[in-house]
């Protein structure tokens, strides 16, 4: 039973999240429909990363089991197809060797959230961005986010019903840019890891707007960080600014191609 893995892209306002659940659409449910009318045994959809309701994907990947070989670009358009009017794409497929997880092969995550400042209401990136209507001071984010960079415990940037075994996590990267944007400006957080906390990309973003704004200092940050206490967290941001940028793994299971070749 071959094995193929899918580089996917979506939107996530209209899902309760990656993750299949009754009676609620998911991005997971989307895959797998659309699987099953190529072939009706399918099995299950397996993907890197569980995002939440709202939240985004540039680069989430998947695998499934298959009954018959495909050919990559085949695949994918056949995916495509039957994904529509559902705001999912497949970028890429390609075939993968039998023991290759999506989830558990993966050696780094990367997300990004968008954060924008000003004070006319959004149009064209409304449900895509996290808008606020005060300035913002990047260089008091940027000196907190250093506070968390490196091997800590967590527990204050998790949610409460966070299932992982550990609170402890290595951070790699908290990095933030400022870009010109129409009647205001733009944030980008760059965020890096092997593995996440639930809701901890997005308590990190939520307690650094507070540094921006001028309410938190950087030393209350580390203050928070080493209570290990999820009430000394400050707001967690929305979910419409977060993306899933890119799964990382020991070799790209898509190799350097990228997308499929139409000549496949």
């Amino acid at each position: 039973m071959p094995r193929y893995a899918l580089k996917i892209e979506y939107d996530g306002a209209p899902f309760c999240g990656w993750q299949r659940q009754n009676g609620l659409p998911s991005v997971q449910q989307a895959l797998e429909d659309a699987l099953r009318a190529l072939e009706p045994g399918a099995g299950s959809v397996t993907g890197a990363g569980r995002t939440d309701a709202g939240v985004h994907a540039l680069g989430q990947v998947a695998h499934v089991d298959l009954a018959r070989e495909w050919a990559p670009f085949r695949l994918m358009e056949a995916l495509n197809f039957h994904l529509k009017p559902e705001p999912v794409a497949v970028l890429s497929a390609a075939p993968v060797p039998g023991d290759f997880h999506a989830r558990f092969g993966a050696v780094r995550r990367r997300y990004l959230f968008r954060l924008v400042s000003r004070r006319a209401p959004l149009t064209h990136e409304r449900g895509l961005v996290w808008q606020v209507r005060h300035l913002l001071d990047i260089m008091a984010m940027r000196k907190a986010a250093r506070v968390l960079i490196g091997r800590h415990d967590f527990t204050t940037f998790r949610a409460s019903q966070c299932q992982a075994q550990s609170p402890v996590k290595t951070l790699d990267r908290l990095d933030i840019e400022e870009f010109s944007f129409p009647g205001g400006r733009e944030y980008r957080f760059h965020i890096e890891a092997r593995s996440f906390l639930h809701n901890q990309v997005r308590s990190f973003v939520g307690t650094l707007e507070r540094v921006g704004a001028g309410a938190w200092s950087a030393e209350r940050v580390k203050e928070a960080l080493e209570a290990c206490d999820r009430a000394a967290c400050g707001p967690v941001s929305p979910p419409q600014g977060l993306y899933l940028d890119e799964v990382v793994y020991p070799q790209d299971p898509f190799g350097q191609a990228g997308a499929a070749d139409a000549s496949a």
